[in-house]
């Protein structure tokens, strides 16, 4: 079990990473969040488009917490 969570914990943070640089990419927001979305698809983790949209902003909560 310990491993499972190692791996779940690597993987989380491997997709939040992905996505924290997604949202530095110089494209169109709605255009990235398409983008993360498929990922997250692609992984098997389906989000609901409100469910995305607070996903995003943790996301850039975090960004900025980091920034000050």
């Amino acid at each position: 079990m310990k491993g499972l969570n190692v791996l779940a914990a690597f993987l989380s943070g491997a997709v939040i990473g992905t996505a924290i640089g997604l949202l530095f990419a110089p494209e169109k927001g709605e255009d990235t969040r398409t983008k993360i979305a498929e990922i997250l698809r692609k992984k098997g983790i389906h989000l609901s488009k409100a469910d995305m949209d607070n996903l995003i902003d943790e996301i850039a909560d975090v960004k900025n917490e980091e920034a000050e």
